[in-house]
């Protein structure tokens, strides 16, 4: 399929031929929705961790007699049963992370861009290369174009004057090709790529 690319500054810059292999496919929400899952999974810190009975900070002297208080028999008030005891199978820091193959991850990625192919959502330009790298500058293009949260994918190297303009505007994520990945693509509203990326992601995905 072809598709129209722009400029940064909105002016037409021919077109560009892409792969429907990577770009026409019919978005399957199964797929996208597992590599979905196995990044965030992977990304999850699994940090979270409690206090059980042998951890919890109290003597170890049994609390009160055996028999003749009328009471359940207890030894430790560092018991679940008490108050500010042990946690019972509280979580304990572990890896959320699971495994899935190489050709399912990549599957994924083109799913998620023919995603925003069928959903109007992708944009090709010629290349991100500014002369002027401010802030203010960039951003007034950007509104121009109307691009909100959106992703720009370049080829194998970022531009260093745009990913210096561009870190701090909010609303704009710049990743190179081998960085472009299914969380990010679905999460944006515009999907941008460089003419350099399109090569780049064809050649990483063929």
């Amino acid at each position: 399929m072809k598709a129209d690319a722009i400029k940064l500054d909105g002016k037409a810059a021919g077109s560009v031929e892409l792969n429907d292999e990577i770009f026409g496919l019919e978005p399957r929400k199964d797929i996208l929705h597992r590599v979905v899952r196995w990044q965030r999974n992977k990304a999850m810190a699994g940090t979270h961790d409690t206090l059980g009975r042998s951890e919890v900070s109290y003597s170890t002297k049994k609390i009160y007699r055996q028999k003749g208080t009328g009471g359940a028999r207890h030894g430790s008030r560092g018991a679940p049963i008490f108050r500010s005891g042990g946690i019972y199978k509280g979580p304990t820091p572990r890896s959320h992370a699971h495994e899935l193959t190489k050709k399912f991850r990549k599957l994924g990625l083109k799913h998620a861009l023919s995603a925003k192919v069928a959903a109007g959502e992708l944009v090709i330009i010629e290349d991100i290369n500014i002369k002027d790298a401010k802030t203010s500058a960039l951003a007034k293009q950007v509104g121009a174009l109307g691009w909100k949260r959106a992703l720009i994918i370049d080829g194998a190297e970022v531009s260093a004057d745009f990913a210096r303009a561009a870190a701090n505007i909010s609303t704009l994520n710049v990743l190179p090709s081998q960085g472009a990945n299914v969380y990010d693509i679905l999460k944006s509203d515009t999907l941008v790529l460089t003419k350099a990326g399109v090569a780049a992601l064809e050649a990483r995905l063929s």
